[in-house]
């Protein structure tokens, strides 16, 4: 198939590969792309389009799994795209192909933060084989491959609205996904709520202090990179950094934070297990924890911790999940106290009180 050709033509019954929409202004970089994808045999290409306006228009008929989007397009770029992209895909996941995404780059954390399910660095025209094909087919098999660890019973709560002071600190982990579901969680707190806040989100050293600098915006309250000895203080949010796990200390007058290294049973670095754990000796019942979107199984191990020690545990429901594989565990082992949309959690943080 020609790889700027779209396909009109229904399915055919049966399992189908999964449908791919490449959006690159480049015909070269769209035509090595397609190849690429149809040659693993899992994937087929539905469609490769120049712009911005193409795509949306392709994608009020045609539904699609995953969409490759560029960032650097004439007309309207990608990230100012992105957001109507979603809503066009009607549940497609949208990876952000772009030499724009290299390490540490800032678009990279705008794209997770406007809904992006991952980022690619797109490498020169020259370069666009080998290792790229590999990366990529990995990556679009992890979108595909969504991680479900035991659908169990789905947990309702009713969102208190009153402000109570059930919780002294809330500890949040995360993955992929997971950028986007913090914004609309953060956004949810008002000015006036000052409880401390824990991160751990699964993202290479390089990208801490940009993501910090986006979480305070975000927030709009202070945000820093854990330290050694950092103190634990209301109104303040602390994130791991990407080569150390994040955990608290009560000391005689507070709580700090140690970094650690030790290998995590996740395999993760951060992981979220010890960030829960530490929290559920810091503060016990006194604390909330929060899982988001994320592959793997990393902080079902701390939230049963957490859960012992009388704290609570909400995680974010699958719809709205990129990869339900993180709070999916939570939830199939039974430590879930209410599953909610990232929004709804917020207000469940805000309202300071435990789950109905």
């Amino acid at each position: 198939m020609s790889p700027s050709a779209l396909l009109s033509a229904d399915p055919a019954p049966g399992p189908q590969p999964a449908r791919i929409l490449i959006v690159d202004d480049s015909v070269v970089a769209r035509a090595i792309i397609a190849r690429m994808i149809e040659a693993k045999g899992r994937f087929a290409v539905a469609g490769a389009v120049p712009d911005v306006r193409a795509a949306l228009q392709f994608l009020a008929n045609n539904r699609v799994d995953v969409i490759l989007l560029d960032i650097e397009m004439p007309g309207i770029d990608g990230l100012t795209a992105l957001p109507d992209m979603i809503v066009a895909g009607r549940g497609a996941r949208v990876l952000v192909v772009s030499s724009s995404c290299a390490e540490g780059a800032a678009a990279t954390i705008q794209a997770l933060t406007l809904g992006a399910a991952d980022t690619l660095v797109k490498p020169s025209l020259g370069n666009l084989v080998g290792r790229f094909g590999d990366v990529l087919e990995e990556k679009l098999r992890r979108l595909m491959d969504r991680e479900t660890a035991g659908s169990g019973d789905r947990l309702d709560s009713v969102v208190p609205m009153s402000v109570a002071d059930d919780f002294d600190i809330v500890a949040i982990g995360a993955s992929t996904g997971g950028i986007h579901a913090l914004s609309q969680l953060l956004r949810a707190l008002p000015a006036s709520f000052q409880l401390p806040i824990l991160i751990t989100q699964h993202l290479p050293p390089s990208f801490m202090t940009y993501f910090a600098a986006q979480i305070a915006v975000l927030a709009g309250r202070g945000c820093v990179v854990a330290t050694d000895h950092l103190r634990v203080q209301a109104g303040r949010i602390i994130i791991a950094p990407g080569e150390a796990h994040l955990r608290c200390v009560r000391m005689g007058d507070g709580v700090s934070i140690r970094l650690t290294h030790e290998p995590a049973a996740s395999g993760c670095m951060p992981s979220v297990d010890p960030m829960f754990e530490s929290v559920a000796e810091a503060y016990g019942g006194r604390a909330l924890g929060i899982v988001l979107s994320g592959m793997g199984r990393d902080g079902t191990i701390g939230a049963r911790q957490l859960a012992e020690k009388g704290g609570a545990i909400v995680i974010q429901d699958e719809a709205s999940s990129v990869v339900w594989g993180m709070p999916g565990s939570v939830a199939s082992a039974g430590h879930a106290h209410a599953v909610l949309a990232p929004y709804d959690i917020g207000r469940l943080v805000a309202a300071q009180r435990r789950p109905a």
